[in-house]
This record gives C-alpha cells, structure tokens and sequence, in this order.
C-alpha cells in the first residue's frame, strides 16, 4: 500500500488524461462529425448503422476479455504494462482521426472502435490500481478526486475545443472542419502526456506468485472460469454488481440520450452543448463534496441517495419545456453524478480481495460497458408505444428501483465471510 499524496494524485490523473476522449470524441464531436463529414457520400441509414455497430462490437469486445485480461493481469502483475498499453492505442488511434478524408466512414468506424477498446481497456487497469494507492480510510475520497480531475480536465479541453470550433478564426485554424480534426489531435496527445504521471509514479505490488505471461494466461483464464461459477456462492459482490448494472444504466442512459431528448423537445444544439459543459463543472467539485458526504452517513446509503435524486431527475425531465429547465437539470445531473461513480467504484473494492482487483474490476467494468443497453431500449420503446419521449424518460424509474433494492440486500460483512470461504477453496 502506498498511500502517499504523490501515488494518490498520479493515480488520480489517469482520470484527467482519457476523460477527453469521453467528452470532445466521443460525447461532442465524434457523432456530429461523422454524419456531416466522414458518412457525407453514404446514406445516413447505412452511415448510423455502422456507427452504432462500432459502438456495440467495440464495448462487447471489452466486456467479454475485460475479466479474463483483469486475471491475467493479477497473476502476472502486469497491471500497468496493460494499462499503458491500452492508453496508448486510445491516444493514438484519437490522434488518427485526424488523417481521414471525408467520405471514409468505414476507416472511421474501425479506427474508432480501437479508440474506444483502447479506453475501455485501459479504464480496468486504472481502476484495478485503486487498492494500491489508496487505504480504506481514503479510498472514497481517492476514487472521487479521479473522478474530480476528470471532469475538469476533460470539461476543460472540451471547452478549448468547442471555441475552436465555434470560431476558427481566433485561433488562425482555416475552417470548422481542421478544428475538430485538430481537436482529435490534440485529445490524443492530452491522453498520452497526463497518463505518464500514473505509470511513473505509481507502483504496483508484485504478486509473491508472479507468473510469465504464457503462465499468467493460463492461469488467469482456468481462474476466471472458475469465479464465474463460484458467483452462486458470492451473493454479496453478486448482489452489488446486479444493482451496479441496473441504476448505472438508468445514470448512463440519461447521459447519452440527454441531447437526444433535448433535441426531440426542439431545444437549440447551443443549448444542448452548454448543458453538457454544465454538467462537466458543477460535478467537478460535487464528486470531492459527495465523498465527504459518504464519510458522514456511510457509503451504501450516500450510493442510495443519488439513486433517489436521479430518481427524481427523471421525473423531473418530464415537465422540461424550455431550455432554462435543461440547464437546471444539468446542475442537478451535476451534483449526482460524480458521487454516484466513484463511491461505485471504491465500495466495491471493500468487496474484493486486494490481490485479484484487476479480475474483479475486469466484472465491474463489464458490467460498466453492458450498461446504456437496457435503459436506451426502455426509453425507446416506452416512447414508441406510447408516442410520448417525456414518458419514455420518466420510465428509467424502473433501473432506479430495482439498484435501489438490489444495494439494498449488500452486506458487507456477509461478503467477507462469503469471499474468505471462497478464496480458501482456491
């Protein structure tokens, strides 16, 4: 355990480096450009559906090997040698973006799918480092300042990026389009330079039992295999993970519908981009408030009462009528938002054994990448059959409760006794 304000802020950084990605590629300019740019020669049929295929073989792909990648890792010790190898195909394959003419949507598809593979992966190593930085008395507040620099760092770059964009001209760029493709430039060397701190000044614990790695496979996919099965016996982290899934998707789906939802109430796409920006700085200071919040009435219940607010952020988006009310909601998104991610992540690591964090963080994140499938379909469906988008929001109550009674059923001293069994039949 290191635990020193060094390892802490290094670590914490990582956050700081690829939530750039999350927020000028993929929730900013990515989409929007592909359509007027990059699938300009295609139908928008043709072009929308190889864009949502990326998305979803991209997040399988990391859903399915996260786990066996994380077993691996902790066998080996080569958390951090994965770590850097999946942020740099993300800052790199970002950076290529930029090299693409327009009309080449199928490159861009590809190209982006390893981007996203190249986040999510690395996202599994980051978390796994998190026993390792920080001790239990501090890993709430450790998992909230990652989330914190996140939100500012990739609030801010995407604020640079949205001005170039906006206006070209104040910074002697020719065109709106060199913008965004110098703004995928400079993410990918943004998610490069910030993830050096984590991978210099972070150490990772060498395992007694450090394996080679053509051991380390065999090894670290026999275990995996044999934890799946065992997840019977394991009903607290079982419990944990299915709430985990069904409220962060109903948090997931309202962030990546919010533009879509705004857009369907014929806000302006000015609107909708200040919304976002919002949103990024009022959670920056709310994740670091929230921890302390948690330190006061515990954890589980801190979690449950974003569960409640986001419970009534969705019925509150019921009765949005006017862009003034998305930017209140984005302030409301804002205060939650963070708090609910990063006290998911650290209270899950009082749930799994230190030394086969990357095998179970490799479940979280699986779980994490699952997550924006069941929440968009009920949003849609709901929307469809019943010709309201207001009532289609309003249905993520659903996710909402059912977390809420899953985290509910969590304890965490049951869960030791059931993961100190578990580890001695190994």
């Amino acid at each position: 355990m290191q635990d020193t304000k060094r390892s802490i802020v290094a670590w914490a950084f990582y956050d700081w480096a690829n939530s750039a990605f999350a927020t000028t590629v993929m929730a900013g300019f990515f989409p929007v450009f592909f359509s007027a740019y990059w699938a300009v020669g295609s139908s928008a049929a043709e072009g929308t559906f190889y864009l949502g295929l990326a998305n979803s073989i991209g997040s399988a792909i990391i859903a399915i090997l996260a786990p066996f990648l994380g077993s691996i890792a902790d066998w080996g010790s080569y958390k951090k040698r994965l770590l850097a190898f999946f942020a740099l195909l993300g800052a790199v394959m970002t950076a290529s973006l930029s090299l693409l003419q327009m009309g080449n949507w199928p490159m861009a598809v590809v190209i982006y799918l390893f981007a996203m593979v190249g986040f999510a992966g690395g996202n599994t190593f980051y978390d796994a480092l998190l026993p390792y930085v920080a001790s239990e008395e501090k890993v709430d507040f450790v998992s909230s300042l990652g989330y914190s620099l996140g939100y500012i760092g990739g609030g801010l770059l995407f604020a640079v990026n949205v001005f170039m964009f906006l206006n070209p001209e104040w910074f002697s760029i020719v065109s709106q389009e060199q913008a965004v493709k110098l703004s995928f430039v400079m993410v990918g060397i943004w998610w490069a330079v910030f993830s050096l701190p984590i991978l210099l000044f972070v150490k990772e614990e060498k395992s007694r039992e450090a394996l080679p790695l053509s051991q380390a496979i065999r090894k670290g996919m026999s275990v995996t295999i044999n934890t799946v099965k065992s997840f019977r016996s394991l009903r607290t982290i079982s419990f944990f993970l299915v709430a985990y899934w069904l409220y962060i998707d109903g948090v997931d789906t309202i962030i990546v519908m919010a533009v879509a939802y705004g857009t369907s109430l014929g806000f302006p796409s000015e609107s909708l981009i200040v919304a976002l920006l919002i949103t990024q700085f009022v959670a920056f200071p709310s994740a670091l408030l929230y921890a302390l919040f948690a330190k006061k009435v515990g954890v589980r219940r801190a979690l449950q009462v974003a569960i409640g607010a986001y419970t009534f952020i969705a019925i509150l988006g019921f009765f949005m009528n006017k862009p003034l009310h998305f930017y209140l909601l984005a302030v409301a998104i804002g205060l939650f938002q963070g708090g609910i991610q990063a006290l998911s992540r650290s209270y899950y690591t009082r749930l799994i054994p230190k030394g086969r964090s990357a095998e179970f963080f490799g479940f979280f994140n699986m779980l994490g990448k699952f997550a924006s499938i069941l929440g968009p379909l009920l949003m849609g469906l709901v929307s469809l059959v019943t010709g309201s988008t207001r009532l289609g929001i309003v249905s993520l109550i659903i996710l909402f409760s059912g977390g809420f009674f899953m985290l509910s059923k969590v304890d965490e001293t049951k869960g030791a006794e059931e993961m100190a069994a578990f580890l001695a039949q190994e």
